[in-house]
């Protein structure tokens, strides 16, 4: 027999080098897991401790929090459609056979269910929103249609026209009657309303309005409910006054007119309107989005909606409102309501998201130390870092939506011209950051559930499909941003011109002389847990760092508006203003966040909140650690201490992970997702591809 001499490094084979390789990893995630050896030098072991210490969450004072205002209204639309299979949308379907069935919801909801989304719009809007939420759960294409129904078409005819468009057209278009389009964007303008290049034309002999698409780039495109469904359309369009001079027309700007686009009975389209659909989408397919061309389409002057203007028989023009822009503001003022809808829907994708992902990864178990069993997933630190502060977000996001109701609600009552502006700078900057982190959570979450997550059945793919347009429609995310930073700067200029501010901006007053003074060097290097916990330390951090932003953007804007013009100056600092409205937007979430802590009534659920609050408030400020660090807000050993502060908040809050997302109170018919049921997880998803239970088979 040959002997063989012991092998050094270099004669290690490939198999020798994968088995190393295989009991490092091995190492490595068992040391992520193992309890340390205790030593005062340790710091992680104190957090494990605290993590075992869990808080007790009394689950249902936490549902009846986040759901107790309209619970009942929603379990009346879960249950009529849980009670209806011929209702439920299937996985698979094409674009024909959704937009049917979508129809068939909508009509079943008012016709069967008995429930009148459109009584809501004006009378009581948190209750319309809590609708458009349930409705979503049971199909998002499902929620848009009746958003384009009722808050769009049926809101424009309510909030432009007068009491005679009220009394014609409320009954029809809250029973289905009269299904209608908004007809806004145009195939070359989408957020600028003011360009758009649709005319309408007054014809003083005949007493009607000519409504004509002048060229291509003016074909009304996107228009929902056009391709199949609608019978009327509310067309924005250049209002045109004949004149006796060399002009022979008077451009009176954009208004809002009712056009009849398909007939009643027939449904054939009318005299002088083209329309085709504008196809197959990445997502929302059961909405059927059309494009609408008209020539020569005569209507009464009548169907001018005339809140803000008006034209009388022999040609006229007369508003309470002195100018176009005016006049302008005040229309789309009136359309807020679609943004403050989308801002509340996206909260509700993000929670369902955040189920799905949270009780999946309760539930998966993978790798554990040495001959111990697996660990759940979301015992890894790589996952609480990424689930843990979502998951605190969606909280924080749910009572800023709450709060962006309530003040609409309270605007449509008291028409105050402050809260006006307030409501629509607020609904706009909600809107914009909502639906962007809604929209970058999807494919994390698809993500953190591995290639389980992958399955259409699971929802992640039409979750992140359908929401992904709500960055764009009712106004482009980035485009809201500035209108937020331009808000912004108004008020600054008139804190400095004595003027007042509006509610959401108080803080401003405070924060051009206490946040602007050099940050104090005593409290830069605080680290204890309870100052970096104090809700005072994180509001004066988040708004330091707004008016920081908000005073450079400022002087910037000064100093380039004198080479570049005000276009050119905005432009060059652009970037630097959508950081600042992200920021001032980020500081009214935990503004409202803070109070909700301080204000819940129930011991348990206000130590559960503060937790989660507290992780939302750190992880914010660790993200933009750099800009605290540039002006010496945050030196080094506290800059260390809020990064280990925030994965110890993850590891508290991952124990009552299971806790949050049952406090959501979302049944297993809403969150569908096999992976996320509440029991037999497993079980319920093999079924679904077709197996039966393993202990039936093995009775075989």
């Amino acid at each position: 027999m040959q002997s063989h001499p012991p092998r050094n490094d270099g004669d290690r084979t490939l198999e020798d080098d994968s088995q190393a390789i295989v009991t490092r990893r091995i190492q490595r995630l068992s040391s992520h897991l193992a309890i340390p050896a205790s030593s005062p030098h340790q710091p992680q072991l104190h957090m494990l401790t605290c993590a075992r210490a869990k808080l007790e969450v009394n689950t249902r004072a936490l549902s009846s929090l986040m759901r107790g205002k309209h619970r009942e209204i929603q379990e009346r639309v879960f249950l009529f459609f849980d009670s209806r299979p011929d209702l439920q949308t299937p996985i698979e379907i094409s674009m024909k056979d959704h937009r049917e069935l979508c129809m068939r919801q909508l009509l079943a909801l008012v016709r069967e269910a008995g429930i009148r989304p459109f009584r809501y719009v004006v009378e009581d809007p948190a209750v319309y929103f809590a609708i458009a939420e349930a409705v979503g759960s049971v199909d998002m294409s499902l929620a848009i249609k009746m958003g384009v129904q009722y808050s769009l078409w049926g809101g424009s005819v309510l909030n432009l026209g007068t009491k005679k468009h009220r009394d014609k057209y409320f009954d029809g278009i809250d029973s289905l009657e009269y299904p209608g389009c908004f007809a806004m964007t145009e195939l070359h303008h989408g957020s600028n309303v003011q360009g758009i290049q649709t005319v309408a034309t007054f014809d003083p002999l005949t007493d009607e309005f000519v409504i004509n698409t002048p060229n291509d780039g003016a074909i009304k495109w996107w228009i929902g409910n056009a391709a199949v469904h609608g019978k009327f359309a509310t067309v924005f369009a250049k209002l045109m006054l004949p004149t006796h001079d060399s002009k022979g027309v008077s451009d009176m700007g954009v208004h809002a007119f009712i056009v009849p686009i398909r007939d009643l009975k027939t449904h054939q389209t009318l005299l002088g309107i083209e329309i085709h659909d504008c196809g197959h989408k990445v997502g929302l397919n059961g909405v059927d989005n059309g494009a609408l061309r008209f020539t020569s389409v005569r209507i009464p002057r009548d169907n001018l909606l005339n809140r803000f203007g008006d034209v009388s028989r022999d040609g006229k023009y007369t508003s309470s409102l002195p100018t176009i822009n005016k006049r302008f503001a005040a229309t789309l003022g009136e359309l807020v309501g679609g943004r403050v809808a989308l801002a509340y829907s996206s909260v509700s994708v993000l929670k369902i998201s955040v189920i799905i992902a949270v009780r999946y990864s309760l539930l998966r178990q993978q790798f554990g130390p040495p001959k111990k069993p697996e660990v759940s997933i979301l015992d890894y630190q790589s996952h609480q870092h990424k689930l843990m502060p979502m998951l605190a977000s969606a909280y924080a996001f749910h009572f800023a939506a709450e709060y962006l109701v309530d003040k609409y609600s309270e605007m449509k009552k008291t028409h105050d011209e402050q809260l006006v502006g307030d409501v629509h700078a607020l609904s706009a900057g909600l809107k914009s950051y909502i639906t962007s982190f809604t929209a970058k959570s999807l494919s994390t979450c698809r993500e953190a559930c591995g290639g389980h997550g992958y399955a259409a059945v699971n929802r992640f793919g039409s979750l992140r499909n359908d929401h992904d347009i709500f960055q764009t429609f009712e106004g482009d995310n980035t485009v809201l941003l500035q209108q937020v930073a331009g808000d912004l700067l108004k008020q600054y200029n008139e804190k400095f011109q004595g003027g007042t501010l509006t509610v959401t901006w108080n803080y401003l007053r405070e924060s051009m002389n206490t946040y602007l003074s050099q940050p104090n060097p005593v409290t830069a290097r605080w680290e204890g847990e309870n100052h970096l916990r104090d809700p005072k330390f994180q509001l004066d951090a988040f708004r330091y760092r707004t008016s920081r932003l908000l005073q450079s953007v400022a002087v910037r804007l000064r100093k380039h508006s004198k080479t570049l013009g005000m276009f050119g100056a905005w432009n060059r600092c652009l970037n630097h203003l959508l950081t600042l409205a992200e920021s001032h937007i980020e500081s009214v979430i935990l503004a409202k966040f803070v109070e909700v802590v301080q204000n819940c009534p129930d011991a348990n659920t206000r130590a559960a909140l503060k937790l989660v609050c507290d992780l939302y408030a750190l992880d914010r400020i660790w993200k933009d650690i750099g800009t605290y660090r540039n002006v010496d807000y945050v030196a080094p050993n506290k800059a260390k201490a809020i990064h280990k502060l925030t994965e110890y908040l993850s590891f508290q809050v991952r124990n009552i992970a299971g806790e949050l997302v049952d406090g959501f109170d979302l049944p297993d018919q809403v969150t569908k997702a096999p992976i996320a049921m509440q029991s037999e997880a497993y079980a319920q998803y093999t079924q679904y591809v077709g197996f039966q239970f393993i202990e039936k088979a093995i009775n075989r």
